[in-house]
C-alpha cells in the first residue's frame, strides 16, 4: 500500500497531485503514472457521484501504476469518510468544513479505537485482504492513514488554529475558489482576503506542526502558496488537462 503522500511530506518534501473525477478510468490512471508527472491522484467524491465499488477499481488501477491517492468526501456520513481507507486510499480530504464538531466527527470516524470509532473489517485491501493480524491492521492504520481538512469556507479560515490543533488532522488543505466565493471575491484568487487567509491557514498549520497544501489553478497562485510554506500543491486536474492539450492541438495544426 503507498504511502508516498505522507513520507513525503513527513519528509518535508514538495508533493504535487492531481484531481480526478468526471473523466476517471483505470486506464487514464495508467497513463498518469507511467509518464511520472505526479506523486499521487486525489479523487473528488464530493463533485462526482463515484461509487465505492468504482472507486476501489480506481485504488487498484493506482497501486498498479504506484500512484499514491487519497479521497475528497463531503463531511456528513461515516461511511463516506471510512470507506475510502478500506478501499486503499492512503488518506481522506474532508470538504465544506464550518465547525469544529464536523472536525473532531471526522477524526473519530476515520480512527480506530482507543483514537476513534471506526468499525473493523479485515476483508480489505487497506489490511492487505487479511494478511494483518487486527492488532497490526489497527496499529497501521492509525499511525500512516491520514486526514485533510479543507479551508474553503470563511467559518473555517476563523477557526483553522484550532482544527489545526485538534488531534488526528494531519493536513490542513486550501480550496481557492470556494474559498474566494465565501470570502465575497469569486475567482479572485489572490485578492487581498483570500491572501490573508492563506497567511491565516499557514500559521496555524505551522503552529501545530503540521503540513498544509492547496489547489492552485494558476503559477501565480502556486508560487504564492509555496512562498507560505505549503507542501502539497494540486496542479492541475483532467478538465485542465484535457483542455490545454486540445488548445496546444490546435494551435500546432492551425494552419491545416
Amino acid at each position: 500500500m503507498s504511502g508516498k503522500i505522507k513520507q513525503l511530506l513527513d519528509a518535508g518534501e514538495k508533493v504535487r497531485v492531481m484531481s480526478s473525477g468526471s473523466l476517471i478510468s483505470p486506464k487514464m490512471i495508467d497513463a498518469i503514472g507511467s509518464l511520472g508527472i505526479v506523486d499521487g491522484i486525489w479523487i473528488d467524491q464530493e463533485h462526482n457521484d463515484i461509487h465505492h465499488r468504482d472507486l476501489e477499481l480506481m485504488l487498484m488501477a493506482c497501486r498498479s501504476a504506484g500512484l499514491d491517492a487519497f479521497s475528497r468526501v463531503p463531511p456528513n456520513d461515516y461511511g463516506t469518510i471510512m470507506r475510502p481507507y478500506e478501499a486503499g486510499c492512503s488518506g481522506v480530504m474532508v470538504a465544506q468544513v464550518r465547525t469544529l464538531d464536523q472536525v473532531e466527527t471526522a477524526v473519530q470516524w476515520a480512527k480506530f479505537p482507543p483514537l476513534g470509532t471506526r468499525g473493523m473489517f479485515g476483508a480489505n485491501a487497506e489490511s492487505n485482504y487479511g494478511s494483518l493480524s487486527p492488532p497490526e491492521y489497527v496499529e497501521m492504520a492509525n499511525r500512516d492513514r491520514w486526514v485533510a481538512i479543507q479551508i474553503e469556507t470563511a467559518e473555517a479560515v476563523e477557526i483553522a488554529d484550532q482544527i489545526a490543533a485538534t488531534e488526528g488532522v494531519d493536513l490542513l488543505f486550501i480550496g481557492p475558489a470556494d474559498l474566494a466565493v465565501t470570502l465575497g471575491v469569486p475567482g479572485d484568487l489572490l485578492n487581498p482576503k483570500c491572501v490573508a487567509a492563506l497567511q491565516r491557514v499557514s500559521s496555524a498549520a505551522q503552529a501545530a506542526g503540521i503540513r498544509w497544501g492547496a489547489v492552485s489553478p494558476t503559477l501565480e497562485h502556486a508560487r504564492k502558496c509555496s512562498e507560505l510554506g505549503c507542501q502539497l500543491h494540486s496542479v492541475f486536474g483532467e478538465f485542465t488537462a484535457l483542455k490545454q492539450g486540445l488548445l496546444a492541438q490546435q494551435e500546432t495544426f492551425r494552419e491545416i
